[in-house]
């Protein structure tokens, strides 16, 4: 993939991933999603039992499951059904994915160019801290172009 690609694609996900971003500042609710939601429509635990076709006891595993962040995808998937619910599954980075490749290209430029430098510091012939900067932001800059997996190996 070209780094324009990468790039855009980059971009796209970011923008579709912000409207998730205020969900990740709320906490589920310490009981779980499932029960919170079951006990708001007024549905007893063997009433919602009855409607997904599984006895109460495992519906309270469930549901606990659900508490202490143990339940599988497709099993919350199917008891959010039954509560004709959506289940919204998504991973929202911490910062920025572009920071998170910019930053990467730039440890590794420093890491590079800082190596070439203490060599010519052995030789007398250590470049000034300006001379280092735009080396660093070149390399930087010619590691963004370049195949991004590279940046991770």
């Amino acid at each position: 993939m070209t780094p324009e690609l990468n790039q855009l694609r980059l971009e796209q996900l970011q923008a579709n991933l912000s409207s998730y971003a205020d969900l990740v500042k709320r906490q589920a609710p310490p009981r779980g999603w499932l029960k919170l939601i079951r006990e708001s429509l007024g549905r007893t635990e063997r009433q919602q039992a009855q409607r997904l076709g599984i006895s109460g006891s495992t519906l309270h595993k469930s549901e606990q499951s659900e508490a202490d962040d143990r339940i599988s995808l497709a099993q919350l998937r199917k008891l959010a059904d039954g509560l004709e619910c959506e289940l919204v599954y998504a991973l929202v980075p911490r910062r920025p994915l572009t920071e998170m490749v910019q930053e990467r290209a730039r440890t590794i430029a420093e890491e590079e160019v800082g190596g070439v430098a203490h060599t010519m510091g052995l030789e007398d012939q250590r470049p000034g801290a300006d001379r280092l900067r735009k080396q660093v932001e070149r390399r930087t800059e010619e590691l963004l172009r370049g195949r991004w997996s590279d940046l991770w190996r």
